[in-house]
């Protein structure tokens, strides 16, 4: 009789093959030199509409709650299917648990950027909550997640001036939390240009920071000619 464990490294190992089956050499290779802060031997270089479709079909079985449980993943795909399947959770609940038992273990920021559950627009202001205690964490990719989420969801019509100073707020020397703060206002620049300029006439951001939004915020076609020749003058030499 098999254990629990036995079972669940069995599942694993068929969904290892499975993702080994769909591998692409030369996209793996391209791949790599995406995502430099993790072990090349753990990307198998499976593309990403690839592994969306293998993570929905999959996401209809039983097995998937069990290999959800089963973290630490070894490989780089096996995270981006984990948070694939996060997607389609339709509780909110449900997706908040799951999604923080699994937040600690992302280790780049292409899975990091690749997780948006659906169910999250629905539930705006609990979610809000939630961004406030992930900007606070220690974890570089659970802060990175936090940004990306008050990026995705609170720009457009959900859109308040103090969410300019909570994404403000946030201190950090991490490449990939600042790139990601950057991210943030360059996009704010191209949807709530009037609230968001004060930070950057003002300097508000860290040097670096305030450079990489403007240079971001630039190179955007949503930005005006009038708007992208004011924001070069305001670029911290």
């Amino acid at each position: 009789m098999k254990t629990e464990k036995e079972k669940q490294n069995e599942q694993v190992q068929e969904l290892q093959a499975r993702l080994f089956s769909m591998q692409d050499l030369k996209y793996r290779e391209f791949h790599m030199k995406l995502i430099p802060t993790i072990d090349s031997e753990t990307i198998i270089g499976v593309r990403t509409p690839a592994l969306r479709k293998f993570a929905k079909e999959f996401s209809a079985t039983p097995e998937a709650a069990e290999f959800m449980k089963a973290l630490p993943h070894r490989y780089y795909e096996e995270n981006n299917v984990h948070a694939f399947l996060l997607e389609t959770i339709h509780d909110y609940d449900e997706a908040v648990l799951r999604l923080e038992e699994f937040l600690p273990y992302i280790d780049n920021w292409a899975t990091c950027d690749s997780l948006s559950p659906k169910v999250f627009s629905k539930h705006l202001p609990e979610l809000l909550e939630r961004i406030r205690k992930w900007l606070l964490s220690e974890h570089v990719y659970t802060v990175r997640f936090g940004l990306g989420m008050l990026m995705r969801h609170y720009l457009d019509e959900h859109f308040r001036p103090e969410y300019l100073s909570l994404a403000s707020s946030v201190k950090s020397e991490e490449y990939y939390v600042k790139m990601m703060i950057a991210w943030y206002f360059a996009t704010a620049l191209a949807k709530q240009y009037e609230a968001t300029l004060p930070y950057f006439k003002e300097q508000r951001l860290e040097k670096w920071t305030h450079n990489k939004a403007i240079q971001k915020a630039v190179e955007s076609f949503r930005i005006s000619p009038e708007q992208k020749e004011l924001l070069r003058t305001l670029k911290i030499k």
